[in-house]
Formats: C-alpha cells, structure tokens, sequence
C-alpha cells in the first residue's frame, strides 16, 4: 500500500440534491447542472471547491421496488484503467463529463448498480478524477433494515434494502495525489456510519485517510436521533474530518430524506450544515486542526492494543 498523499488544505462542497424523480434523464440533467452551480457559485466566502459531492441514489428514488429499474452496470475494477467510452452506465458517463469539463474531483454519490457477472444488485458511489477519469468506487457494506417499534419499519415496507441489494466487501478509498494533491478520503454510505470498525480501518495506520465521506440518505426518524451524533463519534474517535452528504427532503415522495448535509472537524466541531431543502455546503478543510487534535489529545498513539485487539489489522 502506498503512502497517503500529504494531508493540505482544499475546498469541499456537498450538493443536498432535490428534485429526483422517476425520469432518470432529468435527475441527471439536474445533477449535472448543481455541479456546474457548484463549481461556479463560488465566492470569497466559499471558494472554489476541489471536491464536489453528490448524495446517495441521486440518480433514482430510493427504495427496493426501485433499485432494479434503475441500475446500471459500471464494470469497474480496481488498479485497472477503465473506459468511460465504452461504459454501459449513463450515469458514469455524465459524471465522468462532468468532473473532466469543471475540473474538479467529484464523489458521484451512489446508484443502483447491477454487477455484470453476477447480476446482483449494489448500492454504489463512485469517482471521478479532475481529468474524468474513474479512480475508485464503493458498495454499501451494511444493508439497511431497522425497526424501531411506532416509528418506522424498513425490513417490512417497500423501502428495505436486503431483499433487492447486496451488501459490499470492500473497504475503499481515494488518493488525490496523482493530480492535486491534498488528501486520503476514505468512503462509505449510509448505513456503514453506525459501525465504527469502517471508520477505524480507513483512518489508522495503512490506509491513514484524513477525511471519510459517506454519501447518505438518513430518514426523518433516524436523523433527529443519530445523523449529527454518528459523524461527531467518528470524528473524534479517529481525529478525522467526516462528512456525509444527503439529499434534500421531498415529502411528495414515499421516502422522506433528513438533510442536513455535514461536516465535522476532528474535535468534534460542525463546521458546515444544510437545512432540510435544496442546498450547497461549502467547507474549508483546514490540515492544522487534525494536527492540533492529534497533538493535544494523543489517542493515536496512546491505544493499548496489548489490553484490546487493533479491529484495523486485516488485509485490505
């Protein structure tokens, strides 16, 4: 495994996405187009971002009536070139354009994938280098079906996601060095916030990402609960910066999304927060706080892996 590219400064910008609907071609078109906002709504006050992030399944409404009709197939391998020409996925093309025509790394969020070989189904984010090149993807390693009794019911509704999707093996993460060097971002989605041993793998020693995003779509019942709490634990658990992406709240549709787009500091401190509608977030990622955290309270270096077992040690 190669080194982490040293950890500098960038510009972040999270698009909490409204308008999906059923007409792929126009979730696309309107994605495309809040990138293009994204990249070019830029101010004093928010910068020109390096990396823009779309939400999970923003391509398609969310659900498991849904997934199969929308899913594409991406056929990406890892260490492998890929060829966006020749891609069946439409929308790895429009976000492979996208990233090459703006100039920016783009973390597309997530779509139903289908796998070629296999033709299962994977909840997928993938990314884009600044040339448009497709670096890196991910699929949800932990399928989401809760039930928390009066309130909400996923392993029994159409919104479940184990009887369509199946769940990634994989941890993943991207280096930004080839191109513009400023850091490791390690990724997951969703549901994978609630197990920490994803977060603790990515940021320890080995794959040492400084920043993990999690494009995601939390509902109006765990939201409130545990959206802000979940991302403050893991950024203080691994002296990161964490982040997670979702998509705007649409009540015309059956599943209703928290928002509340974010990102946290390694202290622990929100820096950056959407309401609940259509918005951009823009965050400037500062290394010095990482540094500092680290510095001032050394749980890096201080865990007794002699008491408790290190979860991170496994071959990636």
């Amino acid at each position: 495994m190669s080194s982490a590219p040293a950890f500098k400064p960038f510009n972040l910008a999270l698009i909490q996405l409204g308008q999906v609907g059923t007409d792929k071609d126009e979730n696309l078109r309107h994605a495309r187009e809040m990138i293009s906002r994204a990249v070019t709504g830029g101010s004093d006050a928010h910068p020109r971002p390096d990396l823009v992030v779309l939400p999970e399944c923003f391509n398609s409404l969310y659900g498991h009536l849904h997934f199969p009709v929308y899913a594409e197939t991406i056929g990406f391998t890892p260490d492998k070139p890929y060829d966006i020409a020749s891609s069946e996925s439409q929308t790895v093309k429009m976000l492979s354009a996208a990233a090459k025509e703006e100039g920016v790394w783009l973390l597309g969020g997530s779509i139903p994938e289908r796998d070629a070989g296999t033709g299962k189904l994977y909840n997928t984010a993938t990314v884009y280098s600044p040339q448009g090149e497709l670096v890196a993807t991910h699929r949800k390693v932990h399928l989401f079906d809760i039930d928390i009794p009066g309130k909400i019911k996923f392993k029994a509704s159409h919104l479940f996601e184990s009887e369509t999707l199946s769940a990634g093996n994989t941890l993943n993460y991207f280096d930004t060095g080839k191109w513009h060097e400023f850091a490791r971002i390690g990724l997951g989605i969703c549901y994978d916030v609630r197990f920490p041993e994803l977060a603790m793998t990515a940021a320890r020693q080995g794959s040492c990402c400084q920043v993990l995003i999690y494009p995601s779509a939390f509902n109006t019942t765990t939201g409130p609960l545990h959206w802000e709490l979940l991302q403050r634990a893991r950024a203080v658990d691994n002296q990161v910066f964490f982040s997670m992406c979702s998509p705007a709240r649409d009540l015309k549709q059956s599943y209703h999304a928290w928002g509340h787009s974010m990102v946290v500091d390694p202290m622990g401190t929100v820096i950056a927060e959407a309401g609940d509608e259509e918005a951009i977030v823009f965050a400037q990622i500062d290394p010095k706080v990482l540094q500092d955290a680290r510095a001032g309270i050394p749980v890096t270096t201080q865990r007794r892996f002699d008491v408790y077992p290190d979860v991170s040690k496994r071959v990636l």
